[in-house]
């Protein structure tokens, strides 16, 4: 079973909306994958889906960010975060979904950030988009 650590862009997109995102986290509903994450990008999550702009969002899907976490928590594997290098020089913030990747041994990478997606790749560690890595796993 592959496992996968869910940037917090690809996180929030599949919790509110349909489309690829959504896919990758029905993936791991259906046990195909399994989803790791680590407290700082639990953090980062809590704090977008707490975020103003997000508040229409949630009352149209009728939920709360608390539930939405819950939700997520349940999908996924919570691990310590290795302590690594700095790796995105362009946004440091990004350098978390790399250290949860490596300390969960994850397989790939998803999000929708141009900065990890430009690098491809972290020491064996894929880094595609939803729609790419949905079209991975269903080779």
């Amino acid at each position: 079973m592959l496992r996968i650590v869910i940037d917090t862009n690809v996180a929030v997109s599949g919790l509110l909306w349909h489309g690829p995102s959504r896919q990758v986290l029905n993936a791991a509903r259906e046990r195909r994958v399994t989803i790791y994450t680590s407290r700082p990008l639990l953090d980062e999550l809590r704090d977008v889906l707490d975020r103003p702009k997000i508040a229409p969002r949630l009352a149209l899907v009728a939920s709360t960010s608390e539930a939405l976490l819950a939700s997520y928590l349940g999908l996924a594997t919570l691990v310590r975060p290795m302590d690594i290098d700095p790796v995105v020089i362009e946004d440091p913030d990004d350098d978390c979904v790399l250290a949860c990747a490596l300390a969960a041994q994850a397989n790939v990478i998803v999000s929708g950030d141009k900065d990890l997606l430009r690098l491809g790749g972290c020491q064996g560690v894929a880094i595609l988009t939803a729609a790419d890595f949905l079209a991975r796993l269903s080779r």
